[in-house]
């Protein structure tokens, strides 16, 4: 019992700490992609490379004022950015990040808790997300911040329903709902090969969750002055960049062990297999970022319900006619 609690307490501070340390350090990634995009050097001066910008970054904003609009619900106002990052946080918890290991004698499973409805677990705490987003732009008590809010609250409830949708055909294939179990399923073929829409659909649907370009309408600078997080500063403002790209981890390490096999790779120890394989997608993260334009938000809705939403309805139906002509 000692054992459990001790190597718990480890895999959860462990965890915890390379995603608050990789959100932190995929600001600069993304800053660097950029400008490797578009041709330019990024962030140079603050260590070499720029490899110190994220913690000048967090340094200046640590102490920059902190300032509460009058009118605003306090209490509100600041709570909203913390329940954007909590759910990002927890997810982590149910994905297996390598093989079992042996510790005196003891197997310790790479993963905090292996629930049986892992997958029900990630999609319950990512809905959660949308609460920050509504009441700190209502808590606010501006218009600009609520106008985004909304915007931001339709965009992520419409693809939420095709990001569930998509991983149907998984759970299909695998019978389980347990993330350590739909890993071990992959062993022989990543589930990518008989799902590449489900894969798809869940790309674009959690690039539009996640509020960044080409789905970042809710926060579209040029129109609604950052949207729900207008007034926001200091530390509070971070905390919304933080569970953003905390998001990004989550959402990789999602892709990853649906779809790519997780932890499993020859040759090479199964975390640095898992790290590898979500390292690729935070990069085709950041490359449609800075690739496709802003959509318009009638055609961010018609690709959400009349594309993405039928699309995926389609692939159940495909996937459990061939289970059923294959005998599955």
């Amino acid at each position: 019992m000692i054992f459990w609690l001790i190597t718990t307490l480890i895999k959860i501070l462990l965890v915890f700490g390379v995603l608050l340390l990789s959100a932190a350090y995929l600001t600069l990634l993304e800053r660097k992609v950029a400008a490797r995009i578009q041709n330019r050097l990024g962030p140079m001066e603050a260590g070499f490379h720029g490899m110190l910008q994220p913690i000048a970054d967090g340094i200046k904003l640590f102490f920059k004022e902190d300032i509460i609009p009058a009118d605003a619900n306090r209490m509100l106002f600041i709570l909203a950015p913390i329940i954007v990052v909590i759910p990002a946080l927890t997810t982590f918890a149910v994905i297996p990040f390598g093989a079992p290991i042996t510790i005196l004698g003891h197997v310790v499973p790479l993963q905090i808790t292996n629930v049986n409805i892992g997958i029900l677990f990630i999609l319950a705490l990512s809905s959660l997300g949308i609460y920050g987003v509504v009441i700190g732009g209502w808590a606010s008590n501006s218009k600009y911040s609520l106008l985004g809010a909304i915007r931001t609250a339709a965009q992520m409830i419409s693809y939420e329903l095709s990001l569930a949708l998509s991983i149907i055909g998984v759970i299909m294939i695998a019978g389980n709902l347990s993330l350590a179990q739909i890993v071990s399923s992959q062993a022989h073929m990543w589930f990518i090969v008989y799902q590449p829409v489900g894969f798809l659909i869940y790309l674009i649907a959690s690039t539009a969750e996640m509020n960044r370009v080409p789905f970042d309408l809710g926060e579209a600078e040029g129109e609604l002055v950052a949207g729900f997080h207008t007034e926001y500063s200091s530390m509070k403002f971070a905390f919304y960049f933080i569970g953003e790209y905390a998001q990004i981890v989550v959402n990789s390490a999602i892709i990853t062990t649906l779809f790519l096999g997780g932890w499993e790779g020859p040759f090479l120890p199964s975390v640095l297999w898992f790290a590898l394989k979500v390292f690729a997608v935070i990069l085709v993260y950041i490359w449609f970022r800075w690739t496709y334009p802003r959509l318009r938000y009638d055609e961010l809705m018609d690709l959400g319900w009349k594309i993405l939403l039928p699309l995926a309805l389609a692939n159940i139906v495909v996937t459990g006619f061939v289970m059923i002509l294959l005998g599955k």
